[in-house]
């Protein structure tokens, strides 16, 4: 009966296994399917980041030109600018000496004026003085030398003739006197009249350079405008290029930003893939250790029910056979620990954390013989050794330093969500595991790393 149900408890056992293993075919193959769609996406979002990023260089390249064209048409503008206000200054000194000859040619055409009224007073009174001289004059001599005689016979005395003709000569020196005074002022005046004239003609020969002038300066100036205008039309097409190439820039930054993100999420995925590779290999294990732990009971059940005598003796040499495997497995793995990279005193920590290894899962336990917990045994190795760590493995994910998973070495404590343990080298751990399974190796990547912290 015993065998039957044994027997019958192995094929149940070996369907069941076919059936996992036709599961899992199916599973991987599906993802190394999906893994294979992924690569190629992968690659082409590559591609596409890689085109996106010449383009934007192109651009930048050709911004950049554009920066340099602006500066240089814009030190251009400034200089043209600058001889514009310089013609313009020039024009506003021009236009005030114009103001100035025209208030002098105002000023010489009313002077002009004034001379020619002077000037005709003079005439008149040249006439006038003339014509009373000529009535003298012609009262005087219109009866010839006689008249001289009259003077001579009607006079009484000699004096009275003396004065009277000193007076007839006083009256003819008076007459030519003013006459000759009144030429002579006449003649001032015409002088002046045409000195003035002359000034006049002068000032607007003056004033007809300055307008020539003004004209020639600022048709120069309106040059200088419009080559100055056609600069400030280069210039806002110039800057409205670099704004389609800053635009398409921003586009394309966000494009690659997006392909970044779908990237990062395809390696968070394939990280998560691995993870749950890693967990399924890792359950596979150790479905196939309980597998044989049980079909070892079982042939050990066996062997008892045959031979109670050769069960004595067959329990005498398990336990002798139990305990060389572990004695043997425990030198390796101090053996190993030794040989890794890694400081002396954490390899040593390493070594004494491996003589538990067998020992009890205790839930909130602190000893390493009659049972811990993970932070309650990691805490209790350190100790040993005269450290001090935090109680929890939430706390004890700050203690140390923190370094990489690839930097791990002997010693370090691997930070797990919820579980911590120590590294002993080689990808491998030793852990207060569970209460089914107690202190234990395990591999390091069994579950999802959050972080290695380093104590020694």
């Amino acid at each position: 009966m015993i065998d039957l149900f044994g027997k019958g408890e192995g094929y149940m056992k070996k369907g069941y296994r076919r059936l996992l293993a036709g599961v899992l075919c199916t599973v991987i193959f599906a993802a190394f399917c999906n893994i294979g769609g992924l690569r190629e996406l992968s690659q082409v979002q590559a591609a596409k980041k890689d085109d996106l990023k010449q383009q934007n260089q192109q651009d930048q390249d050709r911004l950049e030109d554009l920066d340099d064209q602006v500066n240089e048409l814009t030190d251009e503008q400034e200089g043209i600018n600058e001889e514009i206000q310089t013609l313009s200054n020039e024009i506003a000194e021009i236009m005030a000496s114009i103001s100035i000859l025209e208030e002098e040619i105002e000023a010489k055409k009313g002077q002009i004026e004034q001379a020619k009224l002077d000037l005709a007073d003079a005439q008149k009174t040249e006439r006038e003085q003339y014509e009373a001289m000529k009535t003298r004059i012609k009262a005087m001599y219109e009866s010839g030398e006689t008249s001289y005689l009259d003077v001579f016979f009607s006079s009484s005395t000699m004096q009275e003739m003396m004065n009277k003709a000193d007076y007839v000569e006083r009256v003819h020196e008076y007459d030519h006197k003013m006459l000759v005074n009144y030429q002579i002022a006449r003649q001032n005046v015409e002088d002046l009249k045409e000195k003035l004239e002359i000034e006049e003609s002068e000032l607007e020969s003056a004033q007809e350079g300055l307008e020539e002038e003004k004209d020639s300066v600022e048709e120069a100036r309106a040059e200088l405008e419009a080559i100055s205008a056609d600069y400030a039309v280069q210039i806002s097409k110039a800057k409205q290029q670099a704004e389609v190439y800053k635009t398409q820039i921003k586009q394309r930054n966000a494009q690659i930003k997006q392909i970044e993100e779908a990237e990062e999420r395809a390696r968070k995925a394939e990280e998560e893939r691995k993870r749950k590779e890693a967990e399924e290999e890792r359950k596979r294990k150790e479905a196939e250790e309980e597998r044989k732990r049980k079909e070892a009971e079982a042939k050990n059940n066996n062997n008892n029910t045959s031979n109670s005598d050769k069960t004595t003796n067959s329990n005498n040499n398990d336990t002798a056979d139990t305990s060389k495997p572990a004695t043997t497995n425990n030198s390796a793995n101090k053996d190993a620990i030794m040989a890794a990279n890694g400081s002396a005193k954490g390899k040593e920590i390493a070594s004494y954390a491996c003589n538990f290894i067998g020992n009890p899962y205790v839930s909130g336990g602190t000893s390493l013989t009659n049972g811990a917990d993970c932070s309650g045994f990691t805490q209790s190795v350190y100790k040993a050794f005269g450290y001090s760590l935090p109680r929890n493995s939430t706390s004890q994910r700050s203690a140390g330093k923190e370094v990489s998973y690839a930097e791990a070495q002997p010693g370090d404590i691997i930070c797990y969500p919820g579980h911590v343990a120590i590294y002993i080298g080689n990808g491998k751990i030793v852990h207060a595991s569970s209460a089914k399974t107690g202190i234990k190796i395990s591999n390091a990547l069994y579950r999802s790393v959050l972080c290695v912290r380093r104590i020694v």
